[in-house]
């Protein structure tokens, strides 16, 4: 879905506000009064079996359209379908929207959905007093209660009195407004998570008609059970017109002022590295191949390129995470953009043919999409501790380039930015992402075809070397002398074979060599060429001559710059710098390290980050860290960065 924005940028301090200002919608219908709201923090809890994500994804898309900000947060259980009503089975959806440019999902929910007790108890510790919330009476049974420890009722006893309750029977409404359809009462019951969609779009004035459209798509099959689906969705906006507990409805005017001119569209991290990755090979005029094999949160890479044939997309579901990156660095060899997905577990299996393709020298993009570890871990929560294992995880001397987004939508520039280096200095290269971004989205600015990188690669079409008898041949090792990348060869070339393998090559001629000075010459040179990649340098954002620089990189830039704003906000001066490329480094990072006394560095792992600039620049730097499957809150790192001032 995409919306029209017309106004310059303009950036906000982020710290979001509640109510600025109220008043009665003049001729409003139901005679209800109306607030207007700068910023609101929605999250939807229920079962897995509730179809939170869902609900939470059509009230997010009716926003973007809408002309919001906006940023979310879907939060569910790596099991298939935990035992329903139990805590481990509790599924959330937080999207935060507002008037003005925001930055992350936001630290707490002004409204909270809890469709059973389960997703009130998992819930409620974030739930900030006098904040709403929204609870399905029918599941506040004894047994659903039991099964999460409340013995007596939390409706009934006060422990909620310090919020603004508002018990709804969803079910019980549901099932009532569905009784013309003939549908058994469990059948009428998996429609109440569109009661509430219905209820929460009449109390933030969402528009309805897409919402109504996809349904219709979604159950073209079953149209019965799409009009169901609408009829109730109708019947929760109804509700909210004519209760009398629902006395006020809000109003989140559209971030006019947050977005320069063009054309937007709501969009996940997956979604948009899916999209660069199109884009990069249309660019360099290269068939793309992905080698892949399904793992949470990579998943949704392979399901979107799978769709995309139209653009010489071929997708391979391999048996298993080796099978996958040999067919994509395969397919590197025969000229086109492999690229393999996967996480942090896969990565550890993939790890051999990463090195082989270090040896080869082939442009390979290995998509990391972090979930917590070790092992197994938490499939679907995020993290971000894989950088070490990007950086050294292969045996012997294999350096390979790495690139980690920062947001949502800029998976998209990160895909085509890893793509460049791929094939500009023939060599595999990282894409870090995480589950935070993976499945997060935000409003993303559709770019013009004509601003792309030209990706476009010769490849090699004669002989290069003159022996000293005067015959000309192929030599496959032999570098260009800027970028020290080999040349590309097709197989089939006439008079262009070569031998391929992973051990060690003589230089020039990529014969097989153990001569020890030949190695060390390759080494050394491998290593060079990774030195040697041109990468902007470093953007520092100081605007007040600051003494104390918050360093980060990937997912922690929304939380960082929104930590940031609230410290400025406050009238402390903080710096601010965020990489996009962790090898190599900016050329300019040591001398903006050497710029300040303090240098903290937010990571969702125990420090990796830190540890390589403590090694590479020696530079003091405070490592912050959190490893809870969580991003960063705000207001978390903003009291780090006002002690790290003050101390």
């Amino acid at each position: 879905m995409t919306s029209q924005v017309s106004s310059p940028a303009e950036q906000a301090d982020g710290t979001g506000g509640a109510v600025v200002g109220g008043q009665r919608t003049p001729g409003s219908p139901d005679g209800k009064e109306v607030r207007r709201l700068d910023r609101v923090i929605i999250r939807f809890a229920g079962d897995s079996g509730d179809g939170m994500q869902l609900t939470g994804d059509r009230f997010t898309s009716e926003t973007a359209s809408f002309g919001n900000d906006l940023s979310t947060l879907p939060n569910f259980p790596a099991e298939i379908r935990a035992p329903a009503g139990t805590l481990p089975g509790v599924s959330s959806f937080q999207l935060h929207f507002a008037d003005h440019d925001i930055l992350t999902p936001g630290d707490a929910p002004n409204v909270l959905v809890a469709m059973n007790p389960a997703a009130l108890k998992a819930n409620i510790a974030d739930v900030p007093r006098g904040a709403e919330i929204i609870v399905n009476t029918d599941e506040f049974t004894k047994r659903p209660m039991a099964k999460v420890g409340y013995e007596t009722s939390p409706l009934e006893d006060g422990s909620l009195a310090a919020y603004n309750l508002h018990p709804v029977p969803l079910t019980t409404l549901t099932v009532e407004a569905l009784k013309d359809f003939g549908l058994s009462r469990k059948e009428a019951e998996r429609s109440k998570n569109m009661f509430a969609l219905g209820l929460l779009s009449w109390m933030y004035h969402r528009p309805t008609e897409a919402t109504e459209s996809f349904l219709r798509q979604k159950f073209a099959k079953k149209p019965e059970i799409a009009e169901a689906n609408i009829v109730a969705f109708r019947a929760g906006w109804n509700f909210g017109e004519t209760t009398e507990d629902f006395a006020v409805s809000y109003e989140v005017a559209p971030a006019t002022k947050a977005f320069p001119t063009g054309t937007y569209r709501n969009i996940s991290g997956n979604l948009a590295l899916s999209y660069g990755l199109i884009a990069a090979s249309q660019q360099a005029d290269l068939p793309l191949y992905l080698g892949s094999y399904p793992i949470t949160p990579a998943s949704d890479i392979l399901h979107e390129l799978s769709k995309h044939k139209n653009f010489g997309v071929r997708t391979f579901q391999a048996e298993d995470e080796i099978a996958g990156i040999g067919a994509a660095l395969g397919a590197a060899f025969g000229g086109a953009l492999g690229v393999t997905t996967t996480s942090g577990p896969g990565v550890a299996l993939k790890s051999e043919t990463i090195g082989l393709a270090v040896s080869l020298e082939l442009p390979l993009l290995i998509v990391d999409i972090q979930r917590g570890g070790p092992s197994t871990g938490l499939p679907t929560k995020t993290e971000q501790a894989d950088l070490l294992q990007a950086m050294y995880g292969r045996n012997g001397e294999a350096p390979v380039p790495i690139v980690a987004p920062r947001t949502p939508a800029d998976c998209f520039d990160a895909a085509l930015d890893a793509a460049r280096i791929a094939l500009t200095y023939r060599t595999p290269v990282f894409l870090l992402s995480d589950g935070y971004l993976a499945n997060g989205s935000e409003p993303w600015r559709i770019p013009e075809v004509a601003d792309l990188p030209d990706l476009k690669v010769k490849f090699a079409a004669a002989t290069n070397h003159t022996l000293a008898d005067g015959t000309e041949v192929f030599w496959p090792y032999k570098r260009d002398p800027e970028t020290l990348a080999r040349p590309w060869a097709v197989p089939g070339t006439p008079g262009l074979e070569h031998r391929i393998g992973g051990i060690e090559k003589q230089d020039g001629t990529g014969n097989i060599s153990y001569d020890p000075a030949n190695h060390d010459f390759m080494v050394r040179t491998r290593q060079a060429k990774i030195d040697g990649i041109e990468v902007p340098e470093l953007d520092v954002d100081d605007p007040d001559g600051a003494t104390t620089l918050v360093l980060g990189w990937g997912s922690t830039y929304g939380p960082i710059t929104a930590a940031v704003r609230r410290v400025r906000g406050a009238g402390l001066p903080v710096a601010q710098a965020h990489l996009r490329h962790l090898n190599p480094f900016p050329r300019n990072l040591g001398e903006v390290l050497e710029r300040y006394e303090k240098v903290v560095v937010p990571e969702m792992n125990l420090g990796q980050l830190a540890t390589l600039i403590r090694a590479k620049y020696l530079v003091d730097a405070q490592s912050y860290n959190q490893v809870n499957g969580m991003p960063f809150k705000a207001e978390q790192l903003a009291k780090v960065l006002k002690e790290a001032i003050d101390d």
